[in-house]
């Protein structure tokens, strides 16, 4: 895939008509960009950088670095402040102040990338030159597709709060995903799930409307009862997707950690600054 990098203003540049001009290896060309949602970014408020000229599926594109300045975010003024827990059945699942919660289905992701699964094993087991370039291309197709569905569910979050929102996510650095309960043919899905590129994407989407991202430690948060504090992992059903407390909390196992997840962000608002569970120990 042959690619260009251009400087802005020496290599690229966007003419008062609309039209883009590019420095190429031949001579300067006067290109119509079809923009479509990107026009936002070239309404003066964004600083355009460096732009990469590529090839791909028979078409050009042209991809350009975008930064913005925000003010840094005021506690004081949140509107809203919004546990987020990220996972395989849902790609989010979002608790906010008013005990409203919604879900982010991720049953169409995880169909996908199953199917994509099938296919590279068939074409692995085959061998061959050609099958070895399909397996590049797939590659290159499902991660596009999945940076769409979590560009889209970010926004969906970002869009839906709106500004002066505290999103408040797990900080999975170095978190392992235990694969010994899983069965064989989910483990890849379990392992390979892009959680951090979710995280991104929300991050830059949140801080670009006024918003905030906070990340606190998943120590306990899906063990946890967001009732009465208590911390029992037996409590917590996997098959059924259910957390069931003795004291008589029930709810959807990822509705209970997005509750203790927006819980700690509450901690953080009023002075606590590394908000955290802990076990109490007993004896």
């Amino acid at each position: 895939r042959p690619q260009l990098d251009l400087v802005r203003r020496r290599d690229w540049a966007i003419r008062k008509d609309g039209s883009f001009s590019l420095n190429t290896l031949d001579r300067r060309i006067t290109v119509w960009p079809v923009l479509n949602h990107w026009r936002d970014y070239f309404d003066g408020t964004w600083k355009l950088g460096t732009a990469k000229v590529l090839t791909s599926g028979g078409k050009w594109y042209l991809h350009i670095g975008a930064t913005k300045e925000v003010p840094d975010y005021i506690q004081d003024q949140t509107v809203h402040v919004v546990g987020v827990d990220r996972g395989l059945r849902f790609l989010a699942t979002a608790f906010d102040e008013t005990g409203r919660t919604i879900y982010r289905s991720g049953t169409r992701a995880l169909n996908k990338r199953r199917r994509y699964k099938h296919l590279r094993a068939k074409l692995q087991a085959k061998g061959t030159k050609s099958a070895k370039r399909v397996l590049k291309r797939i590659r290159q197709r499902e991660n596009r597709w999945m940076s769409n569905e979590n560009h889209r569910a970010a926004k969906a979050l970002a869009d839906y709060y709106g500004p002066k929102t505290l999103f408040v996510l797990e900080d999975l650095t170095d978190v392992r995903f235990a694969t010994e309960k899983v069965a064989k043919d989910r483990r890849y899905e379990q392992v390979s799930w892009p959680f951090y590129q979710l995280e991104q994407f929300l991050i830059y989407k949140a801080a670009a409307q006024g918003s905030l991202v906070l990340k606190v430690p998943a120590d306990y948060t899906s063990q946890r009862c967001p009732q009465c504090g208590a911390i029992n992992k037996q409590q917590r059903d996997h098959d059924h997707h259910e957390y069931r407390c003795a004291c008589g909390f029930q709810a959807n196992d990822d509705q209970s950690a997005a509750m203790n997840i927006q819980q700690l962000g509450n901690q953080w608002l009023t002075g606590t600054a590394k908000p955290r569970y802990t076990r109490k120990r007993t004896g």
